[in-house]
C-alpha cells in the first residue's frame, strides 16, 4: 500500500477468535481517555502505513508481526486500519507496553457494540467483519 496522506495506523488483531483491545489512560488532554482502543498509533517521519502499524504492535503489545500477517486494509479519514489473524496460543506472547492501563481480548462483536469502544474504531471492526461474512 502506498498511502502518503495518513496520520497513523490501527490494527484489528485477532488472537484466535478474539481481538486485542487496550484500555486508554484516563489522563487529561488525550483523545478518548479510558476508552477501549486498538493497537496502533501515530506515524513517525516518512514510515509507511504497514511499518507504522507493525512498529506500534511491537511497542504496545510486544508482538512482532510479519507484513504478510496483514490481511486487510482500509483508510478512514487520515487513519489506516489493518487486520491480522494469529493463532490463539500467541496470547502468551503478549507483553503489554507503557501506553494505556491494560489490555484484554474480546470478541469483535462485543467490541463493536461496547459503549467504551472508540466509535470510529468500532465502525471499522464492523466493516472488516462484513467483508468476511
Amino acid at each position: 500500500m502506498a498511502l502518503a496522506d495518513f496520520g497513523g495506523a490501527k490494527l484489528i488483531l485477532f488472537i484466535g477468535p478474539r481481538i486485542v483491545v487496550i484500555e486508554r489512560d484516563h489522563a487529561d488532554g488525550i483523545p478518548w481517555p479510558g476508552y477501549l482502543d486498538l493497537p496502533g498509533g501515530g506515524r513517525e517521519q516518512d514510515e509507511s502505513a504497514e511499518a507504522c502499524v507493525l512498529r506500534e504492535a511491537q511497542e504496545e503489545i510486544g508482538l512482532q508481526l510479519d507484513p504478510r500477517d496483514l490481511v486487510w486494509c482500509a483508510q478512514l479519514n487520515r487513519g489506516v486500519f489493518f487486520a491480522a489473524h494469529l493463532k490463539a496460543h500467541r496470547e502468551m506472547d503478549i507483553v503489554f507496553g507503557s501506553e494505556g492501563i491494560g489490555w484484554a481480548l474480546m470478541t469483535p462483536q462485543d467490541y463493536a457494540t461496547h459503549p467504551k469502544a472508540i466509535p470510529h474504531f468500532a465502525r471499522m471492526v464492523r466493516t472488516y467483519l462484513a467483508t468476511r461474512a
